[in-house]
């Protein structure tokens, strides 16, 4: 305890140096960037003398459990800029008086960090209060990157970046050095001071405290509460030339019975900067070998089921062509996994380029594919689409997206839309108030009916009350070929209120209590389905231990007839029923934690119960084990059925650039076993070495046990140059 004393006064010394405290200012709070960058050794420790001349924030303020209260740590981060060579390096220290109890499992890239003992950064580069980068990094050195999107009400995990982290412990608590090339982001030039927030969790107290904006309302990535990183220079991009070249060769068993198979092609990823705000990028041949397989899901509804995009090209630049005021999953007009991805089954994609970026207070995101034919599966077709985005008023914007072809070579098919939102966070006098419309229009020579779909979203997302309605109207012929619209043919209606106290209590930290309202009728106004979402009980304890407890009433009207699993139909009526949930919930920050789901209650005139158990355990540092169980037990008039879905992954974590994944899952619907294996080893911030092992199995009916089907073997080397 001495010893974490006397670094504070250190630390504070330092700090409170003439000209080195943050100054406020009327936007937030003012970070200096000092000049050195090029002198820091990245060893996660702030002992070379250019740290000790560079300006610092020598203070957070307490978000949680105490907002405005004093964290139990100091927490003391500076900035070292070099102009020429375009590098940025953040220092970070880290006090802790009982540094035992920190929590730090992950060493993974890319790592859930949420759970455990980390430091947060936000780089508004465009200083737009819209848009931002999220890098982290815990005290094992673990890094994670994401997008700011949905104008900071939430990020994009999938994006990385090239950058670079180290950290080191201490007896007094943890330090960390982050160097991020300025390459790496695209940015507004002309700019000396960069939108900047830092924000620190300390897991064993549930405790986040934040450098500016440091209220329960807004969170981290409302980069229009962010202070300001200023003093910094003109950079320097060279060409602004990046050049990847990508060899891939491998070993395949395609079927039961097949020859080996042998397999080699070689990729090309350009990208060139077209000024610090603008980039264009080009692949060719692109081979996407090491994106991780798609968790498998069941699915009770008669509705698609929504995969997310996982794949390196398209995720670069994604933030940009998000459209439409939280619309989520209902209706998604530019779906980039329509790209490659025919109802799952690859096609080749011979080509690609895109343009991303601002100009001014314009974001501007275009894409343009060639995919090749592929037997029985789709021809050979160019795809193309285009958002474009223009900040109005302080936080508001309005803007515009279009597609055009088919991934089956449908002829005709465009979408065309508008969108625009106002949103504030000074509203009665400092809390988030967000209104969004948007309209879209699609066609295609085999669409017929109604091909529009528009709808409005008012959202008061804050800490103590959360509360949206949401109206979407979604014609009977809308089925745009590049997006995803799970059910046309409707109008929606969504209300939800929460109301989320934090109780003077020793033992509970908030509670949740949430109404949401739902109803869906045809364009005719006649209901088809209707949901009640009540959770009387939802509580947060002060360990991070959860449990919660609902009820739903809900409702449909089935028009035709609906298989909910195999050889078990539901005939056309209406149906209501009444289901419930138990949850609970143990916090992440042991080294086993939980989650357990029972859903129970009626369903379709029989009974359905939905159970869900997740374990997370890491018995040391260098490994994390996690298995998800899922079984569904049907009652029904019309049959019974039982659905059960097994995945084990296991992450072998051999230190934050080299790490050997395995997925395993199984399901007796399709009564299949599917095994991804994966090494990556970050040989150089600029560059990969995947190793890929893919095997399937299937148990076919009236077969005893599992029967080989196919396995595959590939080795992917990338590198970036840079000029």
């Amino acid at each position: 305890m001495r010893g974490y004393r006397v670094a504070t006064l250190l630390v504070a010394a330092l700090g409170m140096a003439p000209g080195a405290l943050a100054q406020s200012v009327e936007r937030g709070l003012v970070l200096r960037a000092a000049p050195g960058a090029t002198a820091i050794r990245l060893d996660g420790r702030l002992d070379e003398p250019a740290w000790g001349t560079a300006d610092s924030i020598v203070s957070l303020t307490e978000v949680v459990p105490r907002e405005g209260g004093t964290p139990v740590g100091r927490t003391v981060v500076r900035v070292l800029v070099d102009g020429p060579s375009g590098t940025l390096v953040i220092g970070v220290v880290a006090l802790d008086p009982e540094p035992a109890g920190i929590v730090s499992f992950a060493v993974a890239r890319d790592a859930d960090l949420d759970d455990e003992d980390h430091v947060r950064i936000v780089l508004d580069t465009f200083r737009d209060g819209r848009s931002g980068y999220v890098f982290a990094v815990n005290p094992g050195g673990a890094r994670f990157d994401a997008l700011v999107s949905n104008r900071g009400e939430s990020q994009d995990e999938s994006w990385d970046a090239v950058w670079e982290a180290a950290t080191a412990r201490t007896p007094e608590g943890w330090s960390a050095e982050i160097r991020i090339p300025v390459r790496s982001l695209i940015f507004r030039s002309g700019l000396s001071g960069w939108g900047f927030n830092v924000e620190r969790r300390v897991q064993r107290l549930q405790e986040t405290s934040r450098w500016s904006g440091a209220q329960r309302d807004f969170a981290l990535t409302h980069t229009s509460r962010a202070g300001v990183l200023d003093g910094l220079p003109r950079f320097g991009l060279g060409l602004g030339l990046s050049v990847r070249p990508s060899v891939t060769g491998g070993l395949e068993v395609p079927a039961p019975g097949s020859d080996l198979d042998p397999s080699g092609d070689i990729s090309l990823d350009l990208s060139q900067r077209l000024g610090p705000n603008l980039e264009a990028a080009l692949t060719v041949n692109t081979d996407f070998a090491e994106t991780e397989v798609d968790t498998r899901q069941t699915n009770l509804t008669r509705f698609p089921l929504f995969f997310p995009e996982k794949r390196a090209f398209f995720l670069e630049g994604a933030d940009l062509f998000d459209f439409g005021l939280s619309l989520g999953r209902d209706v998604v007009p530019f779906f980039s996994r329509r790209i490659g991805l025919v109802q799952g089954t690859p096609v080749p994609l011979r080509g690609g380029l895109k343009v991303s970026g601002r100009l001014g207070g314009t974001s501007v995101g275009a894409l343009a594919a060639r995919t090749g034919a592929e037997d029985s599966v789709a021809p050979g077709t160019t795809l193309g689409a285009i958002r474009v985005r223009q900040d109005v008023l302080e936080e508001s914007s309005v803007g515009v997206i279009a597609t055009v072809g088919d991934p089956l070579g449908r002829s005709g098919a465009w979408l065309a839309g508008v969108d625009a939102t106002f949103q504030t966070s000074r509203f009665r006098g400092g809390k988030n108030f967000l209104v969004g419309v948007w309209g879209l229009a699609t066609d295609r020579d085999d669409l017929a009916g109604d091909r529009t779909a528009a709808g409005f979203k008012i959202d008061y997302p804050n800490d103590l009350w959360d509360a949206s309605l949401t109206y979407r109207r979604i014609g009977d012929g809308f089925d745009p070929s590049l997006g995803f619209v799970p059910r046309a043919g409707i109008q929606s209606w969504r209300l939800g209120v929460e109301f989320q106290p934090r109780p003077a209590w020793g033992l509970v930290r908030q509670m949740f209590y949430q109404v949401v309202g739902s109803a869906v009728t045809d364009l005719g106004g006649r209901w088809e389905s209707y949901r009640v979402f009540i959770a009387p009980l939802n509580w947060q304890l002060e360990s991070g231990d959860r449990f919660e407890a609902n009820v739903v009433p809900q409702g449909e009207r089935l028009a035709a007839p609906f298989e909910v699993a195999d050889g078990v139909v539901i005939p056309p009526g209406e149906y209501h029923d009444v289901r419930y949930r138990l949850e609970a919930e143990l916090a992440a920050k042991r080294r086993l934690s939980a989650e357990a789901t029972w859903r129970f209650g009626d369903f379709f005139e029989g009974s359905l119960h939905e159970l869900e158990l997740d374990l997370r355990w890491t018995p040391v540092a260098l490994l994390t084990l996690e298995l998800g169980l899922k079984r569904n037990i049907g009652r029904l008039p019309q049959g019974r059925f039982t659905q059960d879905l097994a995945g084990v992954r296991a992450r072998l974590n051999l230190s934050p650039d080299l790490q050997v994944t395995s997925l395993l899952q199984y399901d007796n619907e399709s009564r299949s076993f599917g095994s991804n294996t994966r090494l990556r080893w970050t040989f150089s911030p600029l560059g990969d070495l995947f190793l890929v092992y893919n095997h399937n199995a299937r148990d076919p009916a009236g077969a005893e046990g599992l029967g080989f089907e196919s396995a595959q073997l590939l080795a992917k080397a990338q590198y970036t140059l840079r000029y």
